[in-house]
């Protein structure tokens, strides 16, 4: 029964994907844009109209999205075979794509907070999916870093009201230089740094490892995390070069503060999910810079490989018996060949290797860095996370490919998983073809980029570089250079993201949760329980209970009341 139910899913998203990229590709060509729109109530002049806007742009990430929740479905079928409640896996899942659907083709506010909501609702739920302390804690990180997201997105649809509609679409030209619109899209920034992860809210991405692997696959590709991105690239128009700068900046510093953690951590979901970091501060800055195609392009790019990375990664924690320690592992293209090999090409296209789908996107962003008028610490931070990304995919490699394999139960290991297998060679091919194919799609035109040969060589020697600071990171790890160095290596600040996670926490604890119960208890429970509704109820059940008693009473305190009426009115009268 749940076989089918996952091959019928499989299926419906395979075809709608493919239909999406279709009309995508003609969209594109004939410059097309369809506003559609539906009435859902309408009452004497009022209407309720539910609007969707396709053009190329969302066309495109649907299909990409479809695509790969599609392959990601069939995979969670093996995966998640051993799991008593797969079918509701695959309906959160189900959920969490068409929350993502509901997001990408709005050009409305109110339904971007609906998908915006849903997509934080199911990521919840699928990170607490193991039901233990661990998944509990990460799950409330995720949960509470979003909701200062999600309070920005409610106040700019109280700004929107200056406009007269909740459409954005049509007043982003327009109202750039308007103080409402400036405020608007602060708030959209806001909402977007904390969806995409940027500092000062980046620890929440890595915690979330601890949902199931095909929901780190779908999460960390296509959906979740590029919600921010995506909302940033549709109000592009109207940001200000204030907000592009304070952009740049925090996407920047995201970028190598995610690559330098990269290098020191041993758990191989959370070094893939570091890296989904640093790429998402890679398109957060390539769009402030002025380049919002060129971060879309990287998005879609993006996507491809990282679902394939995360895929080679749970099938070969799976094979190791949940084992995520890369110390362990080591000499798995002897026993999983294929695997390896997808996992390999997959990381060589995240770090730009030549013709793979990453380098497309990377190098054609680092040369329109080095052609803009950006300064040379922006010039030198994007330079160095780019050699920090190869750093920490050597060392990858190293430990899972060329590494002694230190794992006892070895022989277990093995390319058996047939699905599992399926569903990432559907995803290989488009990461070796789809970086290449979308470039002739997005730009027919090329960008003409006219730099030296000194800059034109600067990536090629920065990657050799952090390869060789890869290799050296991978031998300081079993201890063959000093001990200062290793002292280095274990320093908590590197390792921890800029302690990051623990100012979260500590933030998440005290200002927010313990002053939360104790308003809770003191003021919600206590005070104003005190002097507003119980005292409202204690003094209206008091007079009632007077006049109830004062009518039921005899004649007499009736004579004496008329008694006083009549003297009172003499007195006035007379």
């Amino acid at each position: 029964m749940v076989l089918n139910i996952c091959l019928i899913y499989f299926l419906f998203f395979m075809f709608l994907s493919l239909s999406c990229f279709l009309l995508g590709l003609k969209f594109l060509v004939c410059d097309l844009v369809y506003f559609i729109e539906f009435d859902l109530v309408t009452l004497n002049s009022s209407s309720i109209v539910m609007t969707f806007l396709f053009d190329w742009m969302s066309l495109l990430f649907m299909s990409f999205v479809l695509f790969i929740s599609s392959m990601v479905i069939y995979y969670s079928y093996e995966y998640m075979s051993g799991d008593m409640n797969l079918g509701r896996f695959i309906n959160l899942v189900c959920l969490f794509v068409l929350s993502m659907m509901l997001l990408i083709i709005s050009p409305n506010l109110i339904s971007i907070l609906l998908g915006w909501d849903g997509l934080g609702l199911v990521s919840y739920c699928l990170v607490i999916y193991y039901q233990n302390v661990k998944s509990s804690a990460a799950g409330m990180l995720t949960a509470i870093t979003n909701r200062v997201g999600d309070v920005a997105i409610l106040l700019s649809i109280a700004w929107m009201l200056n406009y007269g509609s909740w459409n954005f679409i049509f007043y982003l030209s327009c109202m750039k230089s308007d103080f409402s619109m400036k405020i608007i899209s602060f708030l959209i920034v806001l909402a977007a740094l904390t969806k995409s992860a940027q500092i000062p809210f980046s620890s929440w991405l890595p915690a979330a490892m601890a949902a199931p692997t095909p929901v780190s696959s779908l999460v960390h590709s296509s959906t979740l995390v590029t919600a921010g991105v995506y909302l940033v690239i549709r109000f592009f128009n109207c940001l200000g070069n204030n907000l592009l700068m304070i952009l740049l900046f925090l996407g920047c510093f995201t970028m190598f503060m995610a690559g330098l953690g990269a290098n020191f951590e041993f758990d191989l979901k959370k070094i893939i999910a570091l890296s989904t970091l640093s790429q998402l501060g890679l398109m957060m800055s390539i769009i402030a810079l002025g380049e919002p195609v060129l971060g879309f392009f990287h998005l879609l790019t993006h996507a491809l490989f990282k679902a394939l990375l995360f895929m080679c990664a749970g099938c070969m924690i799976h094979s190791l018996a949940d084992c995520q320690d890369i110390r362990f592992m080591g000499s798995l293209s002897t026993f999983m060949p294929l695997t390896c090999c997808m996992f390999n090409i997959s990381n060589l296209a995240l770090s730009g290797m030549p013709f793979l789908a990453g380098f497309y996107s990377k190098d054609l962003i680092l040369e329109v860095v080095s052609l803009s008028y950006s300064n040379i610490l922006i010039y030198l931070v994007f330079f160095v996370s780019t050699g920090l990304t190869f750093s920490y995919t050597i060392r990858l490699l190293y430990y899972t490919i060329f590494g002694n394999l230190n794992f006892l139960k070895f022989f277990s290991i093995s390319d058996n998983g047939a699905v599992m297998v399926k569903g990432m060679v559907g995803l290989i091919f488009l990461v070796i073809f789809g970086g290449s194919m979308l470039s002739w799609i997005l730009f027919p035109f090329p960008y003409f980029i006219c730099l030296p040969l000194s800059l034109k060589l600067m990536t090629i020697m920065v990657i050799l570089l952090g390869g060789w600071i890869g290799y050296l990171l991978s031998q300081l790890a079993i201890g063959s250079l000093n001990l200062f160095l290793s002292n280095i290596m274990k320093s908590l600040f590197m390792s921890s993201m800029w302690n990051m996670p623990f100012l979260s926490t500590y933030f998440l604890n005290y200002p927010t949760l313990l002053l939360g119960g104790f308003y809770f208890k003191y003021v919600d429970h206590g005070w104003s329980e005190f002097f507003g509704s119980q005292n409202l109820y204690y003094n209206l059940s008091n007079y009632s209970s007077f006049f109830l008693n004062f009518s039921k009473s005899s004649v007499k305190i009736f004579m004496m009341i008329s008694i006083f009426w009549v003297i009172l009115l003499t007195v006035l009268f007379f």
